[in-house]
């Protein structure tokens, strides 16, 4: 087996315990990717530094030399797909794909990630018990609650641990629908001992992640990472990001956020600063003041997208001299309707000026990001998107445009996920695609399929995981999809009532057992508020 000798660790690993519990933490792609993912680098280093496990790590391409009998085996899973590998490797470690199928003699499987975080269902029976949330407290209360019934059979095993807030056991739960292809109509324990509603983590502690190891393997090559802020203040009505993560966190700069950059210096010159409304951290103009620092010099900066009304010169200027060439803003569209539809607060000239400030701050380019089908969007919205972009052009000649742009995508946990996709979504790119790319601006279009598949998972339900099972033989295009839901006619729901149908308030959701942040009443307020401006 290859091993990891490009690896520099900023932990240390502890020496294991005569009996420690074997455990795989599994990552469902090849090793760049995964090692690539700041949640698997965190959750890795925090099983490797307990001394009642061993932990061995595994990808599609490569492992450590695994135990001949684990007794935990996880996965992080980051993206939608990537359950095509992790069904892959629980074959190749013969285990039943299915937890029904699983004995005493196979370990327990568990998953965590923001998939499942966000909808676990139609994954749920692949999984003996999914972790919901943020990992830094929850990680150890599942070992610990794991120590104590480690020799007890395995149902007993899952009873126990369906105590822990934040541990979902499937298995546990029956699910009841009003038909084999009908809506849902009940969720419920199937003993009383087991919680009615399983309540998401919140780590709520002022340390934050950063990377423990750094490699030149990486898909950002031997980039450090930082966590910078968790969640976003800004709730955009569709906002996974924003919505199930909440509260918006912010550590130190002083006192958490420069020592933390100057570990990752000591091993590497390239520092990214990672999280979804970074620009938004109250002390962010002291923590750029660090990077004109001359020990500084030669570092090459990243930074994810930022908010619009945050892009000043300085910024601009500091992120060219440290290597990068253009910023990422998202707007989401240039009505000024829709933007309030969506809650994005956010007004035509803070765009200008961000545009303005990045080009005399020394940037080259200035990447937006926008989406079409929107709830409540109009072809007028579509041409005032044009519009926008268009008088960006004219205002800061000179300044490279780039539009990426996705199809809306109903997610778990928001106020939006009630709608379904706008068929007509896939037209209005391919209007917005024409209208730009004859103006010099570059238009990056994401996949109207890809999109489909996502919200199919995204709304899913547990029926899904015998249509996901047989996909898989056939490759992941959308054909493939709509190939396997004929075959299964009767004993699901249509795609479409996955994917386009706008489903009534006051149904079951797939999720309505797993709680998150904000209570359903408050989702729907918002959903009203939006809903009062179409």
């Amino acid at each position: 087996m290859p091993v990891f000798d490009s690896e520099q660790l900023l932990f240390q690993p502890v020496m294991s315990a005569a009996d420690a519990v074997p455990l795989i933490f599994a990552f469902p792609n090849t090793y760049s990717v995964g090692i690539t993912s700041l949640g698997y680098q965190v959750v890795w280093a925090l099983l490797a530094s307990r001394p009642d496990l061993v932990v061995s790590r595994l990808f599609t391409d490569r492992a450590d030399d695994l135990p001949a009998a684990p007794e935990i085996l996880g996965f992080s899973l980051s993206w939608e797909l990537d359950y095509v590998h992790l069904l892959d490797v629980l074959e190749q470690l013969e285990i039943p794909v299915r937890a029904a199928g699983r004995s005493q003699e196979h370990p327990l499987v568990f998953g965590g990630g923001p998939v499942l975080s966000a909808n676990p269902e139609p994954f749920a029976d692949f999984f003996d018990l999914v972790l919901l949330g943020d990992g830094e407290d929850l990680l150890h209360q599942f070992i610990e609650a794991y120590q104590t019934v480690r020799s007890q059979p395995r149902q007993d095993q899952l009873r126990h641990l369906a105590q822990v807030p934040g541990i979902y056991v499937p298995s546990l739960y029956n699910v009841t629908y009003a038909a084999p292809d009908g809506p849902l109509e009940k969720i419920l324990p199937l003993e009383s001992a087991i919680p009615a509603q399983v309540q998401k983590q919140t780590f709520r502690g002022n340390t934050l992640s950063t990377s423990t190891v750094v490699t030149p393997e990486a898909a950002w090559e031997n980039i450090y990472m930082v966590e910078v802020v968790r969640s976003c203040p800004e709730l955009c009505r569709f906002c996974l990001a924003s919505y199930l993560t909440l509260p918006f966190r912010t550590p130190s700069v002083e006192q958490t956020l420069i020592p933390a950059i100057q570990k990752g210096l000591q091993v590497t010159h390239r520092i990214g600063l990672l999280g979804a409304s970074v620009t938004q951290h109250p002390e962010f103009d002291a923590l750029l003041d660090f990077f004109t620092r001359p020990e500084c010099d030669a570092v090459r900066l990243s930074i994810a997208s930022v908010r619009t009304n945050t892009v000043t010169e300085k910024l601009a200027h500091i992120l060219a001299t440290h290597d990068t060439r253009s910023i990422t803003i998202a707007i989401e569209s240039g009505s000024d309707r829709l933007r309030q539809i969506i809650n994005k607060k956010l007004d035509p000239d803070s765009i200008f000026e961000a545009a303005a400030h990045a080009k005399a701050g020394g940037l080259s380019s200035l990447k937006l990001y926008g989406m079409a089908g929107l709830p409540g969007e109009t072809e007028a919205d579509l041409e005032a998107t044009v519009a926008l972009l268009k008088a960006i052009k004219q205002k800061v000649p000179g300044l490279r445009l780039t539009l990426g742009c996705s199809t809306f995508v109903p997610k778990a946990h928001t106020p939006f996920q009630w709608f379904g996709v706008q068929p007509q979504a896939e037209k209005r790119l391919q209007f917005l695609q024409k209208h730009l790319r004859s103006q010099g601006i570059d238009f990056r279009p994401e996949s109207y399929s890809w999109s489909v598949i996502q919200a199919l998972i995204s709304r899913g339900d547990r029926r899904l995981s015998f249509l996901l099972e047989r996909t898989r033989q056939y490759g992941d295009s959308l054909g493939s999809y709509r190939r396997v839901f004929k075959e299964l006619k009767g004993k699901l729901p249509p795609l479409d009532f996955y994917v386009h149908q706008d489903w009534p308030t006051d149904w079951v959701l797939p999720w309505s057992h797993l709680q998150g942040p904000l209570p359903q009443s408050t989702l729907l307020k918002h959903r009203e508020e939006a809903v009062a401006l179409f």
